[in-house]
């Protein structure tokens, strides 16, 4: 039994002595009341440790025992559906014992042990197993089944395996060697989970949000950073995302946020319904929450703890997206914690090895050939949320995250002021995955895809620079030409990439609706300028029958489509000069 005890308390940072026989990274308990901590630094026999709770009342020469093992949570079902804390402790079976606020040193698994599960094997007795195969499954939730992987560095003969009703702790079966086999495995969170290789992302993640769907693609298993001042709408737009965005599971880590906003969150999230399947979206959901005022050092594991969870079901073929809200939140634990322990500060005080920690998180998003048989193919796309300061893109995070992510979605608050929502700024975001998604979006939307997203944007630059010329002059002095561009993109803006998240019809645009509405919008644009050309006054145009026309497509409803659709193309093409 170890005799090392604290010989110095600084918020989340405690040192203990002597704990020569320790190593980096391993999980010890804290004081009396076995607060969870972590070693992060040894120097000769003093260990500093992280600690994971509130340190509010830890004393000197309180006893630290090391656990042998390091941060690690279990995976298994029975993850679907809840609510974790940054280290993996599910918050609705620490209320039930301890009430609203979280007792020190409490330990709960994140999986019910008393939940039995339906387990029906995939193997047979003699069958050679290795790490990844998968041994059986069972019905997490409706329409998703579960499978039982062998666990990782895990492999032989299987000796014994049987069908039945199976809590995570009984054996389901055996190998010749005696190794238990069981529905959950444990994993250390910093550990990336392996694979066979990585795979080049050709399928969009689609999110139902026109603006990224049309102008910013993501592939499948990309990283996507999403910076954005307060009141931008970051919040609402993961929210959609959640909602509508396909993927078979959703990951959503509140990194740091606001309690109320968490609780909103958690409000929101319990009411959502899934449009795919009429259920609940919990039930492909979890949620991980560390609110503010919990301890930083707990903020720096639930990152880690998400990914892992998110690997856990790639390696079963599921497509799954990580939400994280926000990293920005997470540095500045990172950079707190650096500064309890002396390190030398980079820019604005955060550590120099923030750039190596963000970019080695962005590189866990992939999509992969996992390990095991039957060979399966799945993938994790990396959604992150960044809040820099005052809107300011230059600041350390914003710039780390855009050294090594896929796309950017840039929010501007100007645009949100103007009730653009998204407020996505056309001109300083960008994907680096257009030309890898475009066979597929010419294949499921049309052919002519590729070339109505660069006329939009060639559009939407041009219009930019016809309103500051336009604040100049006024816009009754432009050529007739120069109005109809600034009328078609602000029909672009309106009802091809604005979109309204609390509209029935409008939250969700399938690719069939964002082609349909680009198709329109150049049809009128070709359609006005022949109208133009016949020497016809821009005043002449009939706009207020065209803009009802475009909003009548943006909010039909599926069944109505078509033939929403053709009225609109009919108003264009009959447009005229009235």
């Amino acid at each position: 039994m170890s005799d090392a005890r604290i010989i110095r308390v600084a918020g989340a940072i405690a040192e203990a002595s002597p704990m020569g026989d320790v190593a980096l990274y391993e999980l010890v308990e804290v004081g009396e009341r076995k607060l969870l901590g972590e070693v992060i630094r040894l120097d000769g026999q003093v260990a500093t440790i992280q600690v994971f709770e509130e340190t509010t009342g830890l004393g000197l020469d309180e006893p630290v025992h090391p656990t042998a093992g390091s941060l690690t949570t279990e995976l298994g079902p029975g993850l679907l559906g809840s609510i974790l804390d940054g280290v993996g402790r599910p918050l609705h079976a620490m209320a039930d014992r301890s009430g609203d606020f979280i007792a020190p040193g409490m330990s709960i698994p994140p999986l019910d042990p008393k939940v039995r599960w339906a387990f029906t094997p995939t193997v047979s007795s003699g069958a050679e197993i290795a790490e990844c195969d998968v041994l059986g499954t069972v019905e997490e939730s409706p329409g998703l089944v579960h499978q039982i992987l062998v666990p990782p560095s895990t492999q032989g003969r299987v000796a014994q395996i049987d069908a039945g009703t199976y809590t995570i702790e009984q054996a389901i079966g055996a190998l010749e060697d005696g190794t238990p086999l069981r529905l959950s495995h444990k994993w250390a969170i910093r550990r990336r989970r392996p694979m066979a290789r990585r795979l080049a992302g050709d399928r969009p993640f689609i999110t139902g949000q026109r603006v990224f769907d049309f102008l910013f693609p993501v592939a499948e298993g990309g990283s996507v950073a999403v910076p954005g001042g307060f009141g931008t709408g970051k919040t609402v737009i993961e929210q959609s995302l959640a909602k509508f965005a396909r993927a078979d599971v959703m990951v959503y880590i509140g990194c740091g946020e606001r309690g109320n906003e968490m609780a909103d969150v958690l409000h929101d999230f319990g009411r959502l319904t899934d449009p795919q399947t009429g259920r609940p979206i919990m039930d492909r959901t979890v949620l991980i929450v560390n609110t503010s005022n919990m301890p930083v050092a707990a903020r720096d594991a639930s990152v880690y703890l998400g990914m892992t969870i998110a690997e856990y079901y790639r390696d079963m073929g599921y497509h799954v997206a990580v939400l994280a809200d926000s990293l920005s939140r997470w540095a500045e634990a990172l950079r707190e914690i650096a500064a309890r322990l002396q390190e030398m500060p980079g820019e604005e005080g955060y550590p120099t090895y923030l750039a190596n920690r963000m970019s080695r998180l962005y590189e866990r998003a992939g999509r992969v050939e996992t390990l095991g048989s039957p060979s399966r193919t799945g993938a994790v796309t990396f959604i992150s949320a960044v809040s820099p300061p005052g809107g300011d893109f230059a600041e350390p995070v914003t710039q780390a995250s855009l050294r090594v992510v896929g796309a950017l979605w840039a929010l501007d608050t100007g645009l949100a002021h103007q009730r653009q929502f998204p407020a996505v700024d056309w001109d300083t975001s960008y994907s680096l995955y257009v030309e890898a998604t475009s066979d597929w979006f010419s294949r499921e939307g049309s052919s002519e895809w590729s070339t109505l997203r660069l006329r939009t944007m060639q559009l939407l630059q041009r219009d930019r620079e016809l309103r500051e010329i336009a604040g100049l002059v006024g816009v009754d002095a432009l050529a007739d030409d120069d109005r109809l561009i600034l009328e078609g993109a602000r029909i672009a803006r309106e009802f091809l990439i604005g979109q309204n998240a609390f509209h029935e019809h409008d939250a969700f645009s399938p690719v069939t609706k964002t082609h349909a509405l680009a198709k329109l919008l150049w049809d009128f644009m070709t359609r006005a300028g022949s109208i133009l050309r016949d020497d016809a006054g821009f005043e002449k145009l009939d706009l207020a029958a065209v803009r009802l026309a475009f909003g009548a497509v943006k909010t039909a409803a599926p069944t109505d489509m078509d033939a929403t659709v053709s009225r609109a193309a009919d108003a264009i093409a009959n447009m005229g000069a009235t």
